[in-house]
């Protein structure tokens, strides 16, 4: 039998705690139930921190967008949403003092750690930005009980795909289409600034604020009911999102351990 070589032997390793982490998300299971042939549990928990630390998952899914969007397979037809996951009871509790730090510019401990508390109980609010093809492009957490339409700038300011050659790294989508949650009309004036064309339907209040306002309440916005159709495939990516079941329920203490499992989901739909 050949001896494996140093490299090989880093390369097995990593795949195996790789492999440890994407059963963890697909099972929810806690981290104490890791089968042992995917080796200690310890070795691949402090891996996820580790690499979300020093932003490896956010780097490994940026590459894979710009090498789809090198090869034009990225559609810039954005559709933005958000869905409200429940969180265990265990994910609340997370230390304040000794807090883990990061680098990269990764904010591993943030006050709050995006978990909302209702009569429901404690609940995180994903914000999701996909393209065309219902692929993630950016993701955000919040507390549960927080508003859709203040994220959806954050949530666009967030999307940068670098090019293989020369040139600036993309920013600005063509479209972004939303539903009725973000129509604001500071956000349509935000959204003008930027060049970028925005579809959401008005809510009926703001409808009939207008309309009793008269000609002074100026012309409806435009609304493109076609382009609206394709806003579905940001709930399919919801839905694909949370077949992963320890991302259909929170059990992480930190906000970024559980961003960092959405983005590794991403970059399995990506590659997919």
């Amino acid at each position: 039998m050949l001896p494996v070589s140093g490299r090989g032997r880093r390369w097995r390793d990593h795949r195996q705690v790789i492999n440890a982490i994407l059963w963890k998300l697909r099972t929810g299971a806690p981290w104490r139930d890791l089968p042992e042939r995917y080796g200690p549990w310890k070795t691949a928990h402090e891996r996820l921190r580790m690499w979300t630390a020093d932003g490896t998952w956010q780097r490994i899914l940026d590459q894979v967008i710009v090498k789809d969007d090198s090869i034009g397979e990225v559609e810039w037809i954005l559709s933005v949403d958000s869905t409200v996951v429940r969180a265990h009871q265990h994910a609340a509790g997370a230390r304040k003092k000794g807090a883990p730090s990061g680098r990269s510019g990764v904010q591993v401990a943030v006050d709050g750690e995006a978990l909302g508390r209702s009569r429901g109980g404690l609940s995180t609010k994903i914000h999701l930005a996909v393209d065309g093809r219902g692929l993630p492009m950016r993701v955000l957490l919040t507390g549960g009980q927080a508003g859709d339409n203040p994220q959806i700038l954050p949530l666009l300011d967030g999307i940068s795909v670098a090019r293989t050659g020369p040139g600036r790294a993309r920013v600005r989508p063509e479209t972004v289409i939303a539903d009725r949650a973000y129509s604001h009309p500071s956000t349509r004036q935000a959204l003008r600034r930027r060049r970028v064309r925005f579809v959401s339907p008005e809510r009926d209040d703001q409808i009939a604020r207008r309309a009793a306002k008269g000609s002074r309440g100026g012309r409806p916005p435009v609304f493109d009911t076609e382009a609206y159709k394709q806003r579905n495939v940001v709930e399919r990516c919801f839905n694909r999102l949370k077949q992963f079941r320890d991302l259909a329920t929170r059990y992480a203490k930190r906000a970024a351990y559980y961003q960092a499992e959405l983005t590794i989901a991403a970059i399995i739909l990506w590659l997919r």
